[in-house]
């Protein structure tokens, strides 16, 4: 099943900073664009076929347009490289409708931000919602050099700025994000929000729980995964409980693959495991979980998986589809 796309014409591209690029984005008709909150992201839908992800970063009032801000990642799957490359003032394309994976917990008492690198594009909206609310939070952003800080001086100018602070890899040691400190006494209604790279979000994460941080208290979202492909790979079935019906999927081949080669399609986007998007129900059998979506706890509940990178472990896994 596909999701019903926005017509949208790039009504402006601009350098942000080192490697990333802003585009605001308005209805190609002239209509108001769907509501969002603060975490939403769209999915692009890019002139080489690829379908991506990227968080909003206006203001949720305008109803005109939308903003994205896209870093151009030398590691791109090709992605970011056709953001970049590809798209210009004027250019039209398709998008979905907001989606938001990513919300604010309004019962917090505090809100602690995290952003590395272009992680602040969804962080940005919050920590606006939050200062428009009188709530209280801090920001730490995290990023190599001023010059490559997207929104640096949108955040300076702003009235929240004092409760920001910017770390940057080339900057003093003193200056540095310091997460043992950071996280070290977790409170009730305290809420975390981390997004950046892998590894920034996994560090994050790491001290976090370590230093004993409630899993309802952690929220993130992964614009990318690392591959997730094994030596010890092999084969399985999938069956469609709606028909009994069975599909082989082969050592080096998706689920999402052996789906759609026998005709059965699955919504999806990102097919890194990060989106959500393909989330399916297990009924039978043992998932073998490679994403960065589902909590631990929904992983170990094994009554869901992504079967975009994921696997299994047992011989079948029967699928409400």
């Amino acid at each position: 099943m596909t999701s019903p796309t926005l017509n949208v014409r790039v009504v402006r591209k601009a350098a942000e900073a080192v490697d990333i690029a802003t585009f605001e984005l308005v209805a190609a008709d002239g209509s108001a664009l769907p509501p969002f909150s603060a975490g939403a992201h769209i999915d692009v839908h890019l002139p080489n076929g690829l379908v991506r992800q990227y968080s909003l970063c206006n203001d949720p009032a305008e109803t005109h347009r939308y903003l994205i801000g896209v870093l151009r990642d030398p590691a791109s799957r090709g992605g970011s490289q056709a953001m970049h490359d590809q798209v210009r003032d004027g250019d039209l394309l398709r998008i979905s409708a907001p989606k938001n994976h990513f919300p604010l917990a309004h019962e917090a008492r505090r809100s602690l931000l995290l952003a590395g690198g272009i992680g602040i594009t969804p962080i940005l909206c919050m920590a606006e919602r939050l200062a428009l609310t009188g709530a209280e939070f801090t920001l730490h952003y995290c990023a190599r050099t001023p010059e490559r800080t997207a929104f640096r001086e949108r955040i300076r100018r702003s009235a929240y700025a004092p409760r920001v602070h910017f770390h940057f890899d080339d900057g003093a040691p003193a200056q540095k994000l310091d997460l043992d400190a950071t996280l070290a006494r977790p409170e009730d209604g305290v809420h975390l929000y981390v997004c950046g790279p892998k590894g920034f979000i996994d560090a994050v994460l790491a001290t976090a729980r370590a230093r004993g941080w409630a899993q309802a208290q952690l929220h993130y979202e992964f614009f990318s995964a690392e591959p997730t492909a094994s030596a010890s790979d092999g084969s399985f079935e999938v069956q469609l409980a709606s028909s009994g019906r069975v599909v082989h999927v082969a050592k080096e081949q998706t689920v999402l693959a052996a789906l759609a080669a026998a005709g059965v399609e699955v919504q999806s986007a990102c097919e890194q495991g990060v989106c959500g998007t393909c989330l399916t129900r297990v009924l039978e059998g043992e998932p073998d979980h490679r994403d960065s979506y589902l909590s631990p706890e929904e992983r170990a509940a094994n009554d869901q998986f992504l079967p975009c990178c994921s696997r299994a472990r047992s011989a079948r896994l029967v699928l409400d589809l």
